[in-house]
């Protein structure tokens, strides 16, 4: 019998669904299957012994954590084959190649990474619209063999209480060309649904497992919104005490505003969305199909509705400027969000990955000259022309990184002063709400 293990490195501190989703087509097909979670595990030599070593690359973190593993299981285990599955998986193929991978699998994986272990090719990835997107069945995930969920990301409440955190998939791709997202060059403006039927056996079972709360991890919950509704009024019917979040677009937030009162009324404790500037002339370039009034629209309805709203954003772009992100920190400020966002979203970084929209924009538009592509980083490096720029954010980031234990407010009051300063500002004074009630969280934000 063939002997597979399922490998990740980091799904941003949840227990991860790129092992359990695979897991249960292989055991189904009688294929004997360990999984191994190195963000919670150690790197247990012997359970890499086996005929082939399979690691989810869903994100660029997971993929740069994952380079120095396969190094090692090569050296290990010559014979082992080894494949990677996942949204970064085709986007890094000629890196992943060097080092020995075989197989290299891109979305809407199961089927393929079941054919491979079964003695296969894996058939055509998907990249840059190459290949054809299968729509599968899909099985409910197993997770049997996963750490506990309770050694996972938790849900920091309001009231200072922390709830165990499930996480699940109600759909796939996105039907969005947004220029910077990983997403694109793998579906190429297509999404995938996962059955009703599938979505809540697996919340059920985290449920069972101690989940009282659950993350919908779908790169826009609202691309299928009459699908989401009806998962999440399910959702709250057979579970009434267990709450939830999404994540979804400025834009789809406008156009579906009469549905947000149904997420507020079925247990979704916030709403993430992608807003990433309040430039309008970026929010353009990364063609994000909103602007900054759309969001501030969206900020109002879900103030007056009681809908917590989750912004994130990339502050350091080619575009930016000193007098923008001193902008945006008042405008957080002003819409009253300083509690809402996470002090990482204050300091990311625009990554330029193989694959990515941002490549097709002339020198003109993209503003600043690429270096050659870092087979470590696994990004085209760039340095912004402002040096004020680039100075600016190293200082935010070492404040972000020196104060990971202060609130959000106190980091963000130290990150206002800071951009007041560089642009000659008065020092500034508040003017958002200064009482603000803690809101729920994620206790692990990264985002990447």
């Amino acid at each position: 019998m063939t002997r597979v293990l399922l490998v990740a490195t980091y799904e941003l501190g949840r227990q991860p669904f790129g092992l359990a989703s695979p897991a249960a087509w292989l055991r189904e097909a009688g294929i004997d299957v360990a999984t191994v979670d190195l963000s919670r595990e150690p790197f247990r030599p012997e359970a890499f012994d086996t005929d082939l070593v399979a690691f989810h690359l869903p994100m660029h973190t997971a993929t740069r954590l994952a380079l120095p593993v396969i190094r090692r299981v090569r050296a290990l285990y010559p014979r082992a084959r080894v494949c990677c599955y996942g949204l970064y998986a085709p986007l890094n193929e000629s890196v992943l190649r060097g080092l020995g991978v075989e197989h290299v699998l891109g979305g809407e994986f199961e089927q393929a990474l079941l054919d491979v272990a079964s003695g296969g090719t894996g058939g055509t990835h998907l990249v840059e619209g190459e290949g054809s997107l299968p729509r599968l069945r899909f099985r409910v995930p197993d997770r049997s063999d996963l750490p506990a969920l309770d050694r996972y990301a938790s849900l920091q409440t309001a009231t200072g209480g922390r709830l165990v955190a499930g996480y699940t998939e109600a759909s796939r791709g996105c039907k969005h060309l947004c220029r910077h997202c990983p997403v694109v060059p793998i579906y190429q403006g297509r999404f995938r649904v996962v059955s009703r039927d599938v979505v809540l056996a697996d919340v059920r079972a985290q449920v069972a497992a101690g989940a009282r709360h659950v993350t919908f991890g779908d790169p826009d919950f609202f691309n299928g919104v009459g699908h989401a509704i009806a998962i999440v009024e399910a959702f709250a019917s057979e579970f009434p005490d267990v709450s939830y979040d999404v994540t979804i677009k400025v834009e789809h937030l406008r156009r579906h505003h009469d549905r947000l009162a149904v997420l507020r009324d079925t247990g979704c404790l916030f709403v993430v969305s992608a807003v990433e500037s309040i430039d309008d002339a970026v929010l353009a370039r990364l063609d994000k199909g909103h602007t900054r009034a759309d969001f501030e629209q969206v900020v109002e309805r879900c103030h007056r509705i009681g809908l917590t709203l989750v912004p994130t954003f990339i502050p350091f772009t080619p575009w930016t400027t000193l007098a923008g992100y001193h902008e945006l920190l008042r405008a957080i400020d002003t819409l009253d969000l300083v509690e809402h966002v996470a002090p990482i979203q204050l300091v990311l970084r625009l990554l330029i990955p193989r694959g990515s929209r941002l490549l097709q924009l002339d020198a003109r538009d993209l503003g600043v000259e690429l270096g050659a592509f870092d087979d470590s980083r696994l990004v085209f490096p760039w340095r912004h022309p402002d040096p004020l720029v680039e100075q600016l954010h190293d200082t935010v980031a070492g404040v972000v990184e020196r104060r990971l234990s202060a609130s959000r407010s106190a980091v963000f009051d130290e990150l206002l002063v800071l951009a007041a300063e560089r642009v000659g500002a008065q020092m500034p004074r508040r003017t958002g709400a200064q009482n603000r009630a803690t809101i729920a969280y994620l206790n692990e934000p990264w985002y990447c």
